[in-house]
């Protein structure tokens, strides 16, 4: 069984969501949300393949968003000491760089999106149910137009390219991600 990696997922995901955000309805809310949870999930899965991979990154954490923030311009304001202090934002400590990254690149580039998910096709994480990636791989317009800045190719390169040459050389090699 693999360490349970959803406070990882949900944080990072939250962070792509509150940095990228949807349209002003529900509606869109969700669906630009379930898309950056797929995408998150996919990064996530692919960073830590393996059941010790998970359980360290749950014992030690993963670096949280302050650098990420910085690059987006959003290391203040809304979430600064103000919104800290009020106990608001200890779930950014959850939120892990290269898992962003790699989700940043997965919800830009539909390619290396598909190839991503064929890659964990055989991998330990998606064994015993099924699991379904179409919103990533697959969004409709409405998809799209929900989530127009959440993929957005020129708003989300900064973040992309933090780690974008790791995610091409994992999905390379190709092997060791059923290890």
């Amino acid at each position: 069984m693999l360490a349970d990696l959803s406070p990882l997922i949900a944080a990072t995901a939250q962070w792509l969501t509150c940095s990228y955000p949807s349209g002003d309805n529900a509606m869109d809310r969700v669906l630009s949300e379930v898309q950056a949870r797929q995408a998150v999930t996919v990064a996530a899965w692919l960073r830590y393949p393996t059941s010790m991979d998970a359980e360290l990154v749950v014992m030690a954490g993963p670096r949280g968003s302050a650098r990420l923030d910085w690059v987006t311009g959003a290391d203040g304001g809304a979430y600064g000491p103000e919104a800290d202090a009020a106990g608001g934002l200890a779930w950014r400590t959850w939120v892990d760089e290269v898992v962003a990254s790699w989700a940043a690149c997965l919800l830009t580039d539909s390619e290396l999106a598909d190839t991503a998910v064929a890659a964990l096709a055989e991998g330990r994480h998606t064994s015993g149910a099924p699991v379904d990636f179409r919103r990533l791989v697959a969004p409709s317009d409405r998809d799209r137009r929900a989530a127009a800045l959440l993929r957005h190719p020129d708003l989300l390169a900064p973040i992309a390219e933090l780690h974008r040459e790791g995610l091409l050389d994992l999905l390379a090699s190709g092997p060791a991600l059923t290890a």
